[in-house]
C-alpha cells in the first residue's frame, strides 16, 4: 500500500537513530502493515540529531467502502517527561540537575499540553471529525473553530436553521420542478381549492426565502466568510435575485381567475417555466455527495425520471398541437393520440351545433401515463413501436430523444 509505503520511510529513513528502541519500531512498522489503531512512545531525532522524546498516536481513514485511504497520525512532544539525555553540555551533570534543565527549556512544551479553560468558558465538546470518521475521541486531537461575529441581523450560512431551511426550499424546487412543466403542457388552471392554496404556500416560502438570503452571510473568493450587509445585498443581487424574484410570482394565482385572457394566462404559464433555473442552486448544494457511491445512484434515478416527465410533457404539448389540423379543421388519424383516444373509447368528435370546435379525447391522467411511457421506453433504447411518431415535428422530437437516451447510457 502506496500511504503505508511512505508512512514507514518517513519514520525510518531520517526520524530514527542509535537510541531509538528498535522493538518500537518494528510495532510502528505492523502498525501500518496492519492498518491498526495504536499509541506509543518513541525517541526520534531532529535534523541536526537532536534527541526529541515523542507520544505518536496513529489512527487509520476509511472510506465509505471500509478501504484505508490515509493514516492521521498526531506526535506530542513529551521530552520534558522522559529521563534527560545526556549531551556534550551536559556531561558530569547530576540526575536532578539534568531533569531541571529539561523541564526548564520545555516549558512551552508544557504550556502546550495543559489545556487552557478561561474563566465562564466550557471545556470543548469532542471534535465532529471523531463522529464522522467513527474514531474514538482519544485518538483524535479536538479542534475548535471560532464562530465568525456577526450583525444581530445576519444569520450564519452553515447554522442548523439555515441547513433546515434549505433543504426544505430544496425540497420545495423538486415540487416545482414536476408540477410547471405538467401545469404548463396540459394548460390546467387551477381551479382545484387544495392544489391553488399549496401553490400559494410555495410562493409564499420562495419570498420569504427571498427575504432570508437577503441577511445570509456566503463565503468569498479568498474562503472568508462575508458577514458585511452591503456586501450579501450586492451579492444576491448580482446573482440568484433575479431567477428567485420571477420564482415566487403567484402565476397559479392569477390563472385561476375565469376572466383572465387566453393570451395572458398562457403567457403566465411560460413564465412558470423560470422556475426550473432554480435547480442550478439544488445541483451546487448536492455537489458534495457525490462522492459517496449510494448518494448517486439516488441522484442519477431522480434526474432521470425528471428527464423522462420533462420530456413525457413535450411529447405530449406536440401531439396535442398537431392532433387537430387547424387549416382544414380536420383530425389527424394517424396522431398517436387519436389512436389513444380511440383504444381507451373516448374518441375525438366534432361539436357542429355548440362550441363548433373538436371535444372528446383521452383524459389526461392517460395521456401522461402514455406519454411517460413512450419517454421511458426511448430514452432506454427499448420502443416496443406500440406508440409511434407520425408526423415530422413527433419524428424529430423522437430523434432527439434517442440521442439523449444514447448519452445517458455511455
Amino acid at each position: 500500500d502506496i500511504t503505508s509505503i511512505f508512512f514507514l520511510s518517513v519514520f525510518s529513513s531520517f526520524m530514527y537513530g542509535e537510541l531509538t528502541d528498535k522493538d518500537t519500531t518494528e510495532k510502528v512498522r505492523l502498525t501500518f502493515e496492519n492498518y491498526e489503531m495504536n499509541s506509543f512512545e518513541i525517541l526520534m531525532y531532529k535534523k541536526n540529531r537532536t534527541p526529541v522524546w515523542f507520544f505518536v498516536k496513529i489512527a487509520p481513514i476509511r472510506n465509505e467502502q471500509e478501504k484505508v485511504v490515509l493514516f492521521l497520525c498526531t506526535f506530542s512532544d513529551i521530552t520534558a517527561f522522559k529521563q534527560p539525555i545526556e549531551d556534550d553540555s551536559s556531561k558530569g551533570w547530576g540526575k536532578f540537575a539534568r531533569l531541571t534543565r529539561a523541564l526548564t527549556s520545555s516549558r512551552g512544551v508544557l504550556q502546550q499540553l495543559q489545556p487552557t479553560v478561561h474563566k465562564g468558558e466550557n471545556v470543548h465538546k469532542h471534535s465532529r471529525l471523531a463522529e464522522v470518521l467513527q474514531l474514538g475521541s482519544d485518538i483524535l486531537p479536538q479542534y475548535k473553530q471560532e464562530t465568525p461575529k456577526t450583525p444581530p441581523h445576519i444569520i450564519l450560512h452553515y447554522c442548523l436553521f439555515k441547513t433546515t431551511w434549505d433543504w426544505v426550499i430544496l425540497i420545495l424546487t423538486f415540487y416545482t420542478a414536476i408540477m410547471v412543466p405538467y401545469n404548463v403542457s396540459f394548460k390546467t388552471k387551477q381551479n382545484n381549492v387544495t392544489w391553488l392554496v399549496v401553490d400559494s404556500i410555495v410562493d409564499v416560502i420562495f419570498l420569504v426565502d427571498i427575504v432570508l438570503n437577503f441577511h445570509t452571510t456566503f463565503v468569498g473568493p479568498a474562503g472568508e466568510v462575508i458577514s458585511d450587509p452591503k456586501l450579501i445585498r450586492m451579492n444576491y443581487l448580482k446573482t440568484w435575485f433575479v431567477i428567485d424574484l420571477l420564482s415566487c410570482l403567484p402565476y397559479d394565482v392569477i390563472n385561476a381567475f375565469e376572466n383572465v385572457d387566453e393570451g395572458i394566462s398562457s403567457l403566465f404559464s411560460s413564465l412558470k417555466v423560470v422556475r426550473l433555473l432554480r435547480l442550478g442552486r439544488v445541483a451546487r448544494k448536492l455537489d458534495h455527495y457525490i462522492e459517496y457511491g449510494a448518494a448517486v445512484l439516488v441522484l442519477l434515478v431522480c434526474v432521470f425520471g425528471l428527464a423522462a416527465h420533462w420530456l413525457a410533457c413535450i411529447w405530449y404539448s406536440i401531439g396535442d398541437y398537431e392532433v387537430i389540423d387547424e387549416e382544414t379543421n380536420i383530425v389527424r388519424e394517424d396522431s398517436w393520440l387519436y389512436i389513444l383516444a380511440e383504444t381507451v373509447g373516448t374518441p375525438y368528435r366534432f361539436n357542429a351545433s355548440g362550441s363548433g370546435k373538436w371535444e372528446g379525447g383521452p383524459n389526461k391522467d392517460s395521456v401522461y401515463i402514455t406519454s411517460l411511457y413512450f419517454t421511458m421506453t426511448s430514452l432506454t433504447s427499448i420502443g416496443f413501436g406500440n406508440i409511434a411518431p407520425t408526423t415530422d415535428g413527433e419524428k424529430i422530437f423522437a430523434v432527439a430523444m434517442m440521442m439523449i437516451g444514447c448519452e445517458w447510457v455511455a
